[in-house]
């Protein structure tokens, strides 16, 4: 029954498309058009993404660390390692920059040598005041060596803040606006603005400037999503239609697929606009996949047009069933493919979910598009000429079809024994994966931005920030001597790991003061005893300047302080033993019961989010499968099918899995999107080849070995030039910079090379093998559904 309303629905479908040409190129054209007009809406994400959901503790924290302290990752940092800064000219020229950036009104403000201020005793009221650190500038060797002197060796607080007095390098803070931290403004400025100073600079020096800082890598992060768009898209089209061509050798029908997928790249970027979500690492990868997924959708269709005009010449007949027959499977096969994406909206990461709809729309998108203009184009044209039609008689794939054949009827046992001892081996490997990875990682490795990096690293101990956040829970229980020696205490553990660069808090500054009341002394640089505690604090409560710089570790009310320690790029596990080591440490110098102490910061973040992502992503996988077992339970109605369907497809999966731990690529939200998204595409070709068993089966009156060679024949070519086609396409996206883009094309190009021998192999085999019983108890006799309709009569009887 289900059968025959199907049947009945695809052939009504083809009526209305083949009698309403013209309405619908009109109608894609207006949709084209409208979907053009919302470009003006695409935006270039501007903000890091934050892997965890809203309501997640640790954003929640994070959230209240902002609202007190303010955006903590919106400094640049630029340093030299030269000892010819120290000449004058250089020295003072350093300087100027420092004063040039600090009069653009996107910066806050710099911390630099040229406005670097000494914290000294007035001995007249008995208050600190900032005195300038340079008052003149330096004319002559001597007088910068002087300074030099006095920054290394007298001012401990300025310690790898704006020093490192081990290599000599010298550092300058740029604070940027936090109303334009995640804007475009802060793209312009850095691209132009400072890039247009700093490279004055070195021309005029011939010093070498490292620049680094949060904003500046988001910056040039998202500059490298833009620049590669481009290229990923062009390759996708160059590598597409040369494979295309060189299987279907006509141009016409290579020109009509490019024309359906460049259609396609637009309804993507259509879709991004009208939905108003940014363009990010992955929602820019739609255009080109796309492009890619596009592709043998008109494969399927453009081969079953030219395999019935070769049967029987009939246009008109051919091009109907097209739309009927190969209409269902091809709705099927895309449907699967976009669960594999769609599974990705049900996780709580906006990045992930902005990606699943975008790219699930758009791969049914496809799908329409080229189910409506490849008929509708044709039908227009002259028939075929036989050399448009050689490639379905081409020997090279008949060999190829062939071999795969000979296998399965004659070595099944070997394939069995072949498959038992990949399956092995793959979980062995799979034994040896890690859940890894780091912030920077995936970043472009061949950058400038990215040596810049680490060189911070190696010169101040990272760049990611870590926060811990003390709540005495009592008004100005902060000052405490006792609460004092509690944060030192936690600073001094924090100083000892290596990964972490010493910590920043009113600590440091309360013992700048008391070196400042003993007259600038460096061994004075301590905390207060309880008897300096009284007059020291009393100085610094008479000083007006001192308050600023107590905004900057304390909140308002004296309750609530922070400790700032940055993260060199670590491995994911290696940030874990520290969050364990650093959390050790805070209970143990601030009871639970008096203290409200926590850590956060983009680095914690990162670490939760990533494990957190990890955890959601093998979810999504589980549902990928869970929801196309249920699509070929609902065509096959059969338990025993939807096995014989999964096994092949599932396999490759596990030979990726393997391979990865074997090669030592790690599990990461980079990586585990392979599986979800292999999947969902690997198990088209499968829909493909039990649409055709099927059909066959009922030709020749349920015979299973006839109906699986056959099925063979027919879809092995179809099924070997789309995995092709699917191989090199996503082999595009090795040529990004991004490490996650390029595993990502690597590893989903190699599934779907050991997807396309599975299905070729392994599932006709295992059809032969589990479905004889079927047969034999005749339960296929009337079947319930197929996804093709049966074949009709000879048509060269017809025609």
């Amino acid at each position: 029954m289900v059968a025959k309303l199907t049947q009945g629905f695809w052939t009504k479908v083809a009526r209305i498309i083949l009698r309403n040409r013209i309405l619908i190129l009109v109608g894609i054209v207006a949709v084209t058009v409208f979907l053009a007009f919302q470009w003006k809406n695409i935006k270039f994400s501007n903000t890091e993404a934050n892997l965890l959901p809203d309501d997640h503790p640790a954003t929640i924290q994070y959230n209240n660390f902002t609202k007190i302290f303010g955006e903590e990752g919106n400094a640049i940092v630029l340093a030299v390692r030269d000892t010819a800064l120290f000449n004058p000219e250089n020295f003072n020229r350093w300087n100027r920059l420092a004063k040039q950036l600090d009069a653009f009104p996107e910066i806050d403000f710099v911390v630099s040598l040229e406005n670097l201020k000494v914290l000294e005793k007035d001995d007249k009221t008995q208050t600190f005041v900032m005195n300038p650190f340079i008052k003149s500038p330096p004319k002559t060797k001597g007088e910068i060596d002087s300074l030099k002197n006095h920054l290394f060796n007298e001012l401990p607080f300025y310690d790898n803040l704006v020093y490192n007095a081990k290599s000599g390098t010298i550092q300058t803070i740029a604070y940027l606006d936090k109303d334009i931290l995640n804007t475009a403004v802060r793209n312009q400025f850095i691209l132009n603005d400072l890039g247009d100073l700093v490279k004055t600079f070195e021309e005029d020096t011939q010093l070498d400037v490292r620049v680094s800082g949060m904003p500046y890598i988001r910056t040039w992060n998202t500059k490298s999503i833009v620049d590669e768009i481009g290229i990923f898209i062009g390759a996708a089209l160059l590598v597409t239609s040369l494979i295309f061509f060189f299987f279907f050798r006509s141009f016409r029908a290579t020109f009509i697929s490019m024309c359906i997928v460049i259609i396609g790249v637009m309804w993507a970027f259509g879709i991004l606009g009208l939905l108003q979500y940014e363009i990010t690492i992955l929602t820019a990868l739609i255009p080109p996949l796309i492009i890619v997924i596009g592709i043998p959708n008109c494969i399927f269709l453009i081969n079953k047009y030219q395999q019935e005009v070769k049967k029987h010449g009939n246009q008109a007949l051919s091009l109907q069933r097209v739309i009927s027959k190969i209409g269902n499977a091809t709705l099927m096969t895309n449907i699967t493919t976009a669960s594999g994406f769609a599974t990705f909206i049900i996780l709580d990461s906006d990045l992930l979910r902005e990606f699943g709809i975008v790219a699930s729309i758009n791969i049914i998108g496809i799908f329409v598009l080229s189910l409506l203009i490849i008929p509708i184009i044709y039908s227009f044209m002259a028939l075929p000429k036989t050399k448009h039609l050689k490639h379905l008689n081409k020997k090279w794939i008949d060999l190829f079809v062939g071999k795969m054949e000979h296998l399965v009827r004659e070595h099944r046992i070997a394939v069995y024994m072949v498959t038992v001892g990949v399956l092995v081996v793959s979980v062995i490997g799979i034994n040896q994966m890690k859940i890894t990875g780091s912030r920077i990682e995936d970043l472009p490795k061949n950058t400038e931005f990215y040596k810049d990096i680490q060189f911070f690293e190696e010169e101040f101990d990272g760049i990611m920030p870590m926060e811990i956040v003390v709540d005495t829970e009592r008004k100005n229980g902060v000052i405490k001597p006792a609460t004092l020696k509690r944060m030192d205490q936690l600073g001094t553990v924090i100083d000892e790991i290596p990964e972490l660069s010493r910590p920043i808090s009113i600590v440091d500054l309360i013992k700048y003061s008391k070196q400042a009341f003993y007259n600038g002394i460096p061994k004075y640089y301590q905390l207060p005893t309880s008897q300096e505690n009284t007059f020291i604090m009393d100085a610094a409560r008479k000083s007006s300047t001192e308050g600023n710089l107590l905004e900057s570790f304390v909140d308002s009310t004296g309750q609530i302080a922070r400790l700032t320690t940055y993260m060199q790029d670590v491995p994911i596990d290696r940030m874990e033993e520290i969050e364990k080591d650093v959390q050790e440490a805070i209970t143990k110098s601030f009871p639970p019961d008096r203290f409200n102490v926590y850590m956060t910061g983009k680095a914690l973040l990162f670490l939760k989010g990533t494990k957190y992502l990890v955890a959601n992503l093998v979810m999504s996988l589980a549902l990928a499968i869970g929801l196309i077992s249920l699509f070929m339970a609902y065509l096959f109605r059969s338990f025993r099918m939807v096995i014989i369907s999964l096994v092949p497809n599932l396999l490759p999966l596990l030979i990726t899995a393997g391979l990865m731990g074997y090669l030592g690529i790690p599990i990461k939200p980079s990586t585990i999107l392979v599986f979800s998204i292999a999947f969902g595409i690997s198990v088209d070709d499968t829909i493909h080849f039990l649409a055709k068993y099927r059909q066959e089966l009922a030709t020749h009156k349920w015979h299973i070995k006839r109906s699986v060679y056959a099925a063979l024949r027919e879809t092995g070519v179809s099924m070997f030039y789309t995995s092709i086609v699917l191989f090199f396409g996503f082999s595009v996206f090795i040529l990004s910079s991004f490490g996650g883009t390029k595993a990502l094309g690597g590893l989903v190009s190699a599934t779907l090379l050991f997807a396309m021998l599975s299905n070729l192999i392994l599932l006709p085999s295992l059809l032969l093998s589990l479905e004889r019983s079927i047969a034999n108890k005749e339960v296929l006799k009337e079947p319930q559904i197929d996804i093709l309709p049966k074949e009709e009569d000879n048509p060269k009887h017809k025609s």
